[in-house]
Order: structure tokens, then C-alpha cells, then sequence
């Protein structure tokens, strides 16, 4: 007696015969219609990507790199300039008039902040979600993160005047007993904003700890050698070592789980606790996340499009990686939509003619541009991306998430200036317009961020080598090239 049966193609089968059974279970991967694009393309190894990576770091030094580099330390410089020459005069440089003692300062503080929004989602709220595409772009997120919170605490300090008092603003003891007004929003912001930086620049390094090891190990040089090993903290890669890295790691991102949330909750609240029109609204903590999260997402987009082509990534950081992100800043800016449509909804049902009178001039008043860019850029344009064509076409993709800084940033002027400009008393209003301190103190900024992230590709790993290997086919042994084999089993009949 001898039968055959064999199990659905692709899936396995089993043999059996009459002298015994036989039993041959192959492992396979779903049928084709059902199988994701990889995280890693080409089934590279993980050598080949501890080469790729540290070869960055490791090669010459590219020519593109020094025609951002340079205009970005003269920005920085100019920044430089701009701090040394207000401080000398005054903050009489800026553009500030009564009503609109809140300037380009507190828009620009707000809109970097928001920009530092999306490397701590991306690391610590996708990691606790497993979301394992988040591993080829996490870590220049973070870096991204920490240098845009860099040049946004630039501007409160060079805010309150005198800067040579903004120590004031923490609890110091001192001979006085002086306290801060613990009541502010402002006070808030210190302690939410410096808190924040803690844990990003914390989680940045810890999980740059293993990739430090790796370029101790490939050093050829004995400065290289001792820099990397020192910051690598005696890294071996051993159980035990990765055991404690990976409690840590998750320790931090519950941490900085609630900080994403907490943090332009509070930044919003500046406004929102205030009794003036356009500000005083209870929408704007959920509103301002939402926001922060969709420039931040469109700022990795700015920076990833170019260098996975300049930096031949294009393995690591796939279309795969492009497609998830823009369709996480259409989510988002479908929320700032929803929030836009429900802020000028409100004022109309509240029946209040000063929330009217503000929500109709954003739109037909003076700054009648600042209030239709803000919602076309953040409203409108990004349900382009409801379109997987446009999803794929990384000039469109480039783009729009431009546009996306573009119409955050015009939003955060609608909200100050906007609302400041014409007060209850029509002889308290005035017209606010920067100066070229402004400007250039704004353009400075830039010059801050691009040149530390440029320090940053140039010296330390872009992407998490250790990270990205664990999302590679080679390191599931459920998969044929993580081990995973055909098992021989014998059943004997009786």
C-alpha cells in the first residue's frame, strides 16, 4: 500500500509511502501577490552593510559635501554676527512694535521645534510599534532632531533682551530667593524644551553606542581608534552588553514616548492660555502635535530624497521607506486640515465678532498671503499624496516636502502676527514687518543646523548599521537565508 499526498504549492508537502513515511517540510516564502517590498534591497549581507555605512565615513571626503559645508559655517556665521550685534544694541534691531512684541523670534522658535518633532516619533513611538521601517532613517531623524532644538533655543534666550539674565530662568538658588514665575507658559517651555533635548540627545547615543564599536574596530589610525573607542564605551557586541543596550533602549523610548506629545503641547499653550483672539482656543495642544509631526516628517524628507542618491543609498533607504513617510505627512497634514476647517468653524458657531473678525482678516486682512499659504501648503497639497505615482516620483516627493516647511512656517506667522496685529482697541493696532536682523539672524539658523548635520554624515554613521541588519532576511530564522532549512522527519508505520 503506498499513497501520496502533497500540500499546496509553495507551502510545503509530505511524502509518505508504504515501506515507512518520509516527510520533507520545506520552508517558503508567501505566494508573490502577498510578499512586501524588502527594507533592504537585493538581499545584501550584513557585511555588506557595516561597508557601506562606515565607507561613508571612512572614504574621501565628496566635493558636494564641501559646497554645503562652506555656505553653511558662513551662515553660521553671519548667526554669529547677528547675536553680538543685537546684544550690543538691543532687540530695538528687530521688527518689533506695540502690539507685536511677539516676532519672527517666536515664530521661528516655534517652527524649529516642530521640525524636531519627527526623529523622536520615528525612533521612539515607531520602535515601541515595531515598526521595522523606521530603522534605515531613525538616526538622522534623531541627529535632525537635536540640531533643530539646537536653533530653536537660540531664540527664547536672545528674546528676553538681556541676555546675560537668561540664566534666570531656571530654579537656581541665590542670594536673593528669586524664584521663576512657575505660573508662565514661558517657564514651561524651559523646562519642557531642555528636557526634551535630554532624552533625544540620550537616545541619539545610546544607540550610536554598537556603530562606534564598529568604526573602533575598522580604524587606521590611533586618533581614530581612541576617539571611537572612547565614545564606544568599551563596546564588545558581547550577550551581555547587548542585553543592557536593549533594556536601555527601550527605557528612553518610553520616556521619550510621552515628550513627542508633551512637548508642542506646551509650546501651544504660550498661546492658548492667553484670552486673545486666534490664540484662545482649546483645539491647538492636539493641533500644534499634529503640525509638528508633518513639518518634521517633512524635513526628513528634504534631507533623505538627495542623500540616499548623493551618498548611494538607495539599498538601504528604498522607495519602500519614501512611500511609508509620505504617506505618514499625509496623514498629518489631513489632521492640520481637520484643525484648520474646525478653527474657523468654531469662530463662526461662537457667535463671538472678535474670533470672527480675526479668523476673516487671516484669510482677507493685511497678511491675506500668509493665511492662504499656510492652507494650501499644509492642507491641500499634501493629498497629492493619496497617489502612489506621486508617492514614487521623488522630484514631486522633494517637492512637496519643501512646501511643507514652507506652509508650517507661514502658519506659526499667521498665529503671532496675525493675531497681535489688531487688538480689541482699534488705536492699539499696528503693522508689523522685519527687519533685515531678522532675517538674517533666521538664515543664520540654517547655517547652525546644515553645518552640525553636516559634521554629523561626515563623522558619525547615518544609519544604524546594527538596526537595519535586524530587519535583513539574514537575520530571521524563519526565513531559507537566516537558516531556516528543510527538516527530515522518519514515521514508521505499524
Amino acid at each position: 500500500m503506498a499513497c501520496k499526498v502533497r500540500g499546496q504549492p509553495g507551502n510545503g508537502g509530505i511524502e509518505m509511502n508504504g515501506a515507512g513515511t518520509r516527510s520533507a517540510i520545506q520552508v517558503s516564502g508567501p505566494p508573490p501577490e502577498l510578499e512586501r517590498i524588502p527594507l533592504v534591497a537585493n538581499q545584501r549581507s550584513p557585511g555588506w552593510i557595516t561597508d557601506k555605512v562606515a565607507g561613508i565615513i571612512e572614504g574621501k571626503t565628496p566635493g558636494w559635501w564641501w559646497w554645503a559645508f562652506i555656505p553653511s559655517v558662513m551662515l553660521l556665521l553671519l548667526l554669529v554676527a547677528m547675536i553680538c550685534y543685537l546684544v550690543s544694541a538691543g532687540v530695538g534691531v528687530w521688527g518689533l512694535n506695540h502690539p507685536i512684541m511677539w516676532g519672527w523670534a517666536i515664530i521661528n522658535f516655534v517652527w524649529w521645534i516642530g521640525i524636531g518633532h519627527a526623529g523622536t516619533l520615528i525612533s521612539a513611538i515607531l520602535f515601541l510599534l515595531r515598526q521595522r521601517w523606521r530603522t534605515s532613517i531613525n538616526r538622522a531623524a534623531e541627529a535632525m532632531t537635536i540640531f533643530a532644538v539646537m536653533c530653536a533655543g537660540i531664540f527664547p534666550v536672545i528674546h528676553v533682551g538681556r541676555v546675560w539674565f537668561a540664566w534666570w530662568l531656571f530654579p537656581l538658588p541665590n542670594s536673593n530667593s528669586i524664584w521663576p514665575q512657575f505660573r508662565s507658559p514661558l517657564m514651561w517651555d524651559v523646562f519642557a524644551v531642555s528636557t526634551y533635548f535630554t532624552v533625544s540627545a540620550l537616545f541619539w547615543y545610546v544607540g550610536l553606542v554598537p556603530d562606534l564599536a564598529i568604526l573602533r574596530d575598522r580604524a587606521t589610525t590611533k586618533a581614530r581608534q581612541f576617539i571611537y573607542g572612547l565614545f564606544a564605551l568599551g563596546w564588545t557586541g558581547s550577550n551581555r552588553h547587548w542585553s543592557n543596550y536593549e533594556k536601555a533602549y527601550l527605557i528612553l523610548a518610553g520616556l521619550a514616548t510621552p515628550l513627542v506629545l508633551s512637548v508642542h503641547s506646551t509650546v501651544s499653550l504660550d498661546f492658548s492660555v492667553s484670552q486673545l483672539p486666534g490664540w484662545h482656543t482649546t483645539i491647538f495642544p492636539p493641533y500644534f502635535v499634529a503640525g509638528a509631526i508633518y513639518s518634521g516628517f517633512g524635513m526628513v524628507l528634504t534631507l533623505m530624497v538627495p542623500l540616499r542618491k548623493l551618498l548611494k543609498l538607495e539599498e538601504i533607504v528604498t522607495m519602500r521607506h519614501i512611500d511609508l513617510m509620505c504617506k505618514v505627512t499625509l496623514a498629518t497634514g489631513s489632521i492640520v486640515g481637520y484643525a484648520y476647517g474646525m478653527e474657523y468653524f468654531i469662530a463662526w458657531y461662537s457667535g463671538n465678532p472678535y474670533e470672527r473678525y480675526t479668523f476673516w482678516h487671516r484669510l482677507f486682512g493685511q497678511y491675506w498671503y500668509g493665511g492662504w499659504a499656510m492652507l494650501v501648503f499644509n492642507a491641500v497639497v499634501p493629498q497629492v499624496f493619496w497617489f502612489k505615482k506621486v508617492r514614487q516620483n521623488l522630484v514631486a516627493v522633494f517637492i512637496v516636502s519643501i512646501l511643507a516647511n514652507i506652509g508650517m512656517w507661514f502658519e506659526r506667522f499667521v498665529i503671532v502676527v496675525g493675531s497681535l496685529y489688531q487688538d480689541f482697541v482699534p488705536g492699539n493696532w499696528g503693522h508689523y514687518k522685519p527687519t533685515w536682523v531678522d532675517v538674517c539672524t533666521y538664515l543664520g539658523t540654517f547655517g547652525l543646523f546644515f553645518t552640525m548635520f553636516l559634521l554629523f554624515i561626515r563623522f558619525l554613521p547615518l544609519i544604524a548599521t546594527s538596526e537595519v541588519k535586524g530587519v535583513t532576511p539574514q537575520a530571521d530564522p524563519h526565513h531559507p537565508l537566516g537558516g531556516a532549512r528543510g527538516k527530515e522527519v522518519l514515521h514508521q508505520e505499524g
